[in-house]
């Protein structure tokens, strides 16, 4: 988790900026190019789901990590949506 954590607040948010910005960001671009409704939490959702699909080739701790962090970005996400 501590690891998860220095990843998101730390290397990727560096990288990237502000999660809920990139994220919005992101779920704009995927819902012009399927033309369906995406919302940024399912961006974190989508992101944990090809980590477990790369899982499924061979797990690698670097995966679970990334897991963790996707989860923590929609749980942050999702509490400023009900706000």
């Amino acid at each position: 988790m501590q690891d998860a954590k220095n990843v998101v607040c730390g290397e990727r948010q560096n990288q990237y900026g502000d999660i809920e910005d990139s994220f919005n960001t992101i779920a704009n671009l995927w819902r012009a190019y399927l033309s369906t409704d995406i919302a940024s939490d399912d961006v974190a959702n989508m992101m944990i789901l090809l980590k477990i699909a790369r899982n499924k080739g061979g797990v690698h701790r670097d995966n679970w990590v990334d897991i963790a962090g996707y989860a923590a970005c929609g749980s942050e996400i999702d509490a400023n949506l009900l706000h």
